[in-house]
């Protein structure tokens, strides 16, 4: 196996023996993107700029350089600002803007040497889990391309799972890294909300946004956010004597409404994990939260839309001053995306009071999880990431779960929507096959848990047998 298909840390250690140039791991990423132009992953792509860059860091590798990051591509989400790129967060008002400033989480990977391939395509606005987008196109599933990879953050899960580029940042308000990470076959780590910088990324809603890692491994996420957050980068090689901490550990399982109305083979799949990692010590513990979807209600889309209209506005006034916010939305072209923010400033937003009421309904929240978590005594809960498989293209009003048609946006975001709303950090992790599409299982922990999450996540993930992939490009 190539370097470039290898974990990062085992880039890093290759790199730095000089084992493989980044030069040489830039060709593989300009070689399968071009090859694979049908999967429509990349808004922006210069595959001169992107040889340059990796000359540039083998230049610095020679003269003894060493970086936790240093030569490795690694491509953005199309609302991230980086220099030399344009920032189009997949809207029409905003194609070709080109940023000033690098946003603050690209400044930190370029501290650590990453070399930034390029953009990727995303759900208008980074309003929708299709990524079925009316102005860039449709990004396509690497394992089926009739169906979609999830969004918002489409293109960062399309081409971490095809091979093109070996880890991405995507962006997550409630569920836009995860679900494509489970749809797509890779891993997704969505941080406590603040853990990372959020300036210079086009917001939904401050209270819910974060950028986070999609790559192949939870190690590989780890050392992304030790990169962004800069703690100390650590890496554990997992054995037997690590898989020992899987016993004891106590696993909380919310059945409702987490495990509940599944896709058969998505229920297999996670089912099977589950008496994997019981063998290997786990202890499950049954989980009650009541009111949950009932508080979620009350606060996940109301604080989206008013946020949405007050932070949209400001960051257009400081970054894009010829845009406004009303040009903005009169230039959305995807229809499930007009339909939430047309009415917005026509008098379908969301009053203050409203919006005081869904902030006080998401304290309830978060006081919920906090009591589960402490009352019995579990460090995490674990989910289904997906209630089903990835969705036809042109799925975008309804799907079938389970012989019943019910609208796309909540089939898919039911699972992460309540650990989003609450800012709860959240990872999912490849779980095999249903029907020959990718399954993830999710893990929620509390709030500021990030670290303690992403260990527990990555001694899971060595005790699951390991991930399905597509096939890896010669």
């Amino acid at each position: 196996m190539h370097a470039f298909d290898l974990p990062l840390h085992e880039q890093r250690r290759q790199l730095d023996a000089q084992m493989v140039s980044s030069t040489e791991l830039a060709d593989i990423c300009i070689a399968r993107a071009t090859a694979n132009q049908d999967l429509n992953a990349w808004s922006s792509f210069n595959p001169q700029a992107l040889r340059d860059a990796a000359r540039e860091a083998d230049r610095r590798l020679a003269a003894g350089e060493r970086l936790p990051l240093l030569g490795i591509p690694m491509a953005l989400k199309d609302n991230i600002e980086a220099t030399g790129f344009p920032c189009g967060a997949g809207t029409a008002a905003l194609a070709g803007q080109a940023p000033r400033a690098d946003a603050e989480v690209v400044t930190r990977l370029k501290a650590a040497g990453a070399v930034i391939a390029g953009k990727l395509g995303m759900h208008e606005l980074a309003m929708g889990i299709t990524s079925h987008n009316a102005v860039t196109g449709a990004v396509r599933n690497p394992w089926d391309r009739t169906r979609s990879p999830g969004g918002s953050s489409g293109g960062s899960g399309a081409a971490v799972g095809a091979h093109q580029v070996p880890a991405a940042l995507g962006t997550d308000t409630g569920g836009s890294i995860r679900i494509p990470a489970a749809l797509c076959g890779v891993t997704g780590f969505r941080p406590t909300v603040g853990r990372y910088a959020n300036g210079g990324i086009a917001p939904i809603s401050t209270t819910r946004d974060t950028a986070g890692p999609l790559a192949a491994t939870v190690a590989d996420c780890a050392l992304i956010d030790a990169v962004l957050t800069g703690t100390p980068v650590t890496h554990t090689l997992i054995g037997q004597q690590n898989l020992q901490k899987l016993k004891g550990l106590r696993i909380g399982l919310p059945r409702a409404p987490f495990w509940r109305d599944l896709e058969p083979g998505v229920q297999t799949s996670c089912e099977n994990a589950l008496n994997t990692l019981s063998n290997a010590g786990v202890e499950w513990v049954e989980v009650e939260l009541p009111g949950l979807t009932e508080l979620c209600a009350a606060a996940s889309f109301p604080i989206v839309l008013y946020e949405f209209v007050r932070d949209m506005r400001a960051y257009l006034q400081q970054r894009n001053p010829g845009v406004s916010l009303e040009e903005l939305i009169a230039q959305v072209r995807s229809p499930d995306v007009r339909q939430i923010v047309g009415p917005l400033l026509s008098g379908g937003g969301i009053a203050p009071a409203a919006y005081r009421a869904a902030l006080t309904a998401r304290a309830e929240l978060q006081a919920l999880y906090a009591r589960a978590f402490e009352a019995h005594r579990v460090q995490a809960l674990a989910f289904p990431t997906t209630a089903r498989t990835a969705a036809r293209i042109g799925e975008d009003e309804t799907v079938d779960v389970n012989g019943v048609q019910i609208p796309t946006f909540s089939a898919f975001i039911r699972q992460t929507d309540p650990g989003s709303t609450a800012s709860l950090p959240g990872i999912s992790l490849p779980a095999g096959l249903s029907n020959g599409l990718p399954v993830g299982l999710a893990l929620d922990g509390p709030i500021g848990f990030d670290q303690q999450l992403l260990a527990i996540a990555e001694v899971i993930q060595a005790a699951l047998p390991p991930a399905p992939q597509t096939p890896i490009p010669a």
